[in-house]
């Protein structure tokens, strides 16, 4: 019988709460010495599902989006930096820095879970678009980040092709939202509770800790 937590953790590759949140997640399960006991699945979630190939300028999405001021977005960018480096991650905010489309990069995420390797590239995105300046909107530098993992070029050419993936993924998308996620990171514990945001480290360790408690309870 498995008697693993499951973590579905819905969020996206551009959304700098979902690297905080994950990393605060993963301090918890490491306090606990957990890793053997929980089973993390990477659920696709799109920010802007409507944003065009092209992108848009994150100060102008931010300002357009949330109604935030040029000094807001700048105080956000400079909490996250600290935010990330406080738990090993390092944000580099430039100029010109532009929020994508990333339907593309939750089709590989999906292969990828099928393979053992979502985690895995999952955080190698986080890192191509938040530290190493790469717009993982496009195909090419997809490619290039998932052979980093152990995915091949054929492999990813295949999955953006592949229309039942295609569908799949939007499935999972409207089944999410229709379940009540709005925001994300929303981390699902054993499909029966959650919680939604960047929630500290302490948090985390307490739910987890009161899902062993239960599952003791329960044998």
């Amino acid at each position: 019988m498995n008697n693993k937590i499951k973590l579905d953790i819905i969020s996206d590759v551009v959304c700098p709460w979902c690297i905080i949140g994950y990393k605060h997640l993963e301090a918890a399960i490491e306090e606990l010495n957990l890793w053997d006991k929980v089973e993390i699945e990477w659920q696709p979630f799109e920010l802007n599902p409507d944003m065009p190939v092209e992108g848009e300028e994150l100060k102008a999405h931010v300002a357009r989006k949330y109604g935030s001021s040029s000094e807001d977005s700048d105080n956000a960018r400079k909490n996250l930096t600290k935010l990330g480096a406080d738990y090993g991650f390092e944000f580099d905010y430039f100029d010109g820095m532009k929020i994508v489309n990333t339907f593309d990069a939750h089709l590989l995420l999906d292969f990828a879970h099928q393979i053992g390797k979502q985690t895995e590239l999952k955080m190698r995105l986080f890192s191509a678009f938040f530290t190493e300046r790469q717009d993982v909107s496009q195909r090419s530098v997809l490619i290039e980040e998932a052979g980093k993992v152990g995915i091949t070029a054929e492999q990813c050419e295949a999955v953006f092709a592949d229309v039942q993936t295609q569908n799949k993924v939007r499935a999972l998308e409207a089944q999410w939202r229709q379940m009540g996620v709005t925001g994300v990171p929303t981390v699902v514990f054993n499909r029966t509770s959650g919680l939604t945001g960047a929630q500290p480290q302490a948090t985390f360790k307490q739910a987890l800790q009161d899902l062993i408690a239960e599952q003791e309870n329960n044998k």
